[in-house]
């Protein structure tokens, strides 16, 4: 059975965005001449291990216009285009990713991943998407959480988890540039 991993930007204090909604708190592009090889061979390792990103209507929103022309990105934003796409949204009739294949939209976003789960394929990863991620916890489909931890508190902001989750931690790497990778399976 395929799993779900979850990969969320958070500060050390568990907020995912800040009070605007934004993402001010995270350390500037993945990927750069500069980057730390070993922080970019992680991010990379997760990149190779699916096949389909998840994604909700607004984080969909917010990616469709960057992504698909993100040259400066490099093997990564490529690697991410590849990937098949599938978008939960109650509105959406279709879901465009500039020339590359369309994403799936689906208005049951667990029933999707269920049946995507049963398939064969590589893991299945939901990018950012809060509020989809919360639903898809409580149904019991999330199998990991991965935590990008940027080394900033902010004390106010939206936090990760509105309520207890019971996890068992898998791996935690700090890098070079002060970003920590904290990997949890969620016990369900």
């Amino acid at each position: 059975m395929r799993k779900l991993i979850v990969q969320q930007w958070v500060t050390v204090d568990g907020i995912v965005a800040d009070e605007d909604g934004g993402l001010g708190f995270v350390p500037g592009e993945p990927f750069s001449e500069k980057t730390e090889p070993a922080f970019k061979a992680s991010v990379m390792g997760l990149v190779d291990s699916v096949d389909t990103m998840i994604l909700g209507a607004n984080t969909y929103a917010m990616a469709k216009d960057y992504w698909p022309y993100a040259e400066e990105q490099g093997e990564y934003g490529e690697k991410v285009n590849a990937l098949a796409k599938v978008v939960a949204s109650s509105k959406l009739g279709d879901a465009p990713w500039g020339d590359f294949p369309a994403a799936t939209v689906t208005r049951d976003p667990a029933a999707t991943i269920r049946e995507l789960k049963e398939q064969d394929g590589k893991a299945l990863w939901l990018w950012g998407s809060l509020t989809l991620m919360r639903s898809l916890l409580d149904a019991g489909l999330v199998d990991e959480v991965r935590m990008m931890v940027a080394p900033v508190a902010l004390g106010k902001g939206t936090r990760l988890f509105e309520d207890r989750r019971d996890l068992k931690p898998v791996e935690a790497t700090a890098f070079e540039n002060g970003v920590a990778i904290l990997r949890y399976e969620v016990k369900n």
